[in-house]
């Protein structure tokens, strides 16, 4: 489906409020079915004094949605065919991207890389070669339009396309040296961020940054990266979310290297050649798709809130108990219950606790 503006802009202002990050959005869709709906229900939690929310303005949201139609961006909403189909079933899955270019791009298979920006020369043109080489395989690159290994992997797919996964807003170049490259991307692919427009990324939004490089991804590819890096972050990100993990090997004498090393030996694959990944990945289909997969969240109205709620608050007290248990003991999907959660810690009905428990708050 196609996102009215209307719709689009009641998603926008949602996600866009304090408090309101991608997991929160989705429950509240499925709570109230809509965002106009949870935009209701929020305010009226904070006219009643049960929590001070603040919901963005109108005037800045209706700002930001004509800036991306002066700037000729694109506003893509989870449920329209052409946001990239393997982010719809994470549960952090941004409910709107800003695209900066083609947006054709983003359902190709894809292939992340990503490393050390202080990389080595060997680093940066392992980096650029091996984009070359598996762009004239079929497959899209995509990474974070950092310096070092970031830059390199985008050069090398420039001719073949790549996707740029930016910290800030799509229409803020970051680091400032890469405009020209920034630019040569939106000819050769898209520069993409879930962040407001004109905003300057800063460290809090790199993690963020990096679940969609590896979200986007059928497979990530590390090279070079220390043991406490981004990088491994977003190594652990693709695991998490069911992507295959490769590593370029390297120097033990070199600290950028003994985060890949590591996890090679942890069981990533090693990569020395693109044929490596090839060999891994199989015969995928790398042609256009936008079959419409499934959203993290269903957005439906559960129809049996009122017998939910007193099953429970029986269970409930103000001793603290595991959220896992309530899960377990009710027949429903544990969306529903942490969806009510969500609305009850609103309404400064329960409280949460240290290791995923919640309690009643009492008066």
């Amino acid at each position: 489906m196609v996102q009215t503006d209307e719709n689009k802009l009641a998603w926008l202002r949602l996600i866009r409020s304090k408090k309101v990050g991608p997991i929160t959005f989705w429950q509240l869709l499925n709570r109230y079915g809509s965002a106009q709906e949870a935009l209701v229900a929020l305010s009226n939690f904070t006219k009643q004094g049960l929590h001070k929310y603040s919901i963005a303005s109108e005037n800045e949201v209706e700002k930001e949605f004509l800036s991306h139609q002066k700037k000729k961006l694109f506003l893509l909403a989870a449920n329209e065919p052409d946001f990239p189909q393997l982010l719809r079933p994470l549960p952090d899955c941004p409910p709107l991207l800003s695209v900066y270019g083609q947006v054709s791009i983003l359902n190709n298979s894809t292939l992340g890389i990503v490393g050390a920006r202080n990389s080595s020369l060997n680093g940066r043109q392992f980096a650029e070669r091996l984009a070359v080489d598996l762009g004239k395989s079929g497959w899209k690159i995509a990474s974070g339009l950092a310096r070092g290994i970031d830059r390199y992997a985008h050069q090398g797919a420039l001719s073949t396309g790549t996707i740029a996964v930016i910290a800030g807003g799509v229409d803020v170049v970051f680091p400032p040296e890469h405009e020209k490259l920034y630019h040569e991307i939106t000819h050769a692919g898209a520069i993409i961020s879930e962040m407001p427009l004109s905003l300057f990324p800063d460290a809090s939004h790199f993690p963020r940054r990096n679940r969609l490089i590896s979200g986007l991804s059928r497979g990530l590819i590390v090279i070079e990266a220390a043991l406490k890096s981004g990088s491994l972050i977003t190594a652990r990100m693709a695991l998490e979310q069911g992507r295959e993990l490769f590593a370029v090997p390297g120097s033990p004498l070199d600290p950028r290297c003994r985060g890949t090393n590591n996890l090679i030996r942890e069981g990533a694959a090693l990569v020395e050649t693109a044929q490596d990944v090839l060999n891994v990945l199989g015969e995928l289909n790398i042609s256009d798709s936008r079959a419409l997969s499934s959203l993290p969240y269903e957005t439906r109205v559960f129809t049996d809130w009122n017998s939910l709620e007193t099953d429970l608050l029986e269970d409930l007290s103000p001793t603290p108990i595991l959220l896992d248990s309530l899960i377990q003991r009710h027949a429903v999907p544990p969306q529903t219950i942490l969806t009510l959660m969500l609305e009850w810690e609103l309404q400064n009905r329960i409280q949460r606790h240290p290791g995923n428990r919640v309690s009643l708050v009492t008066s």
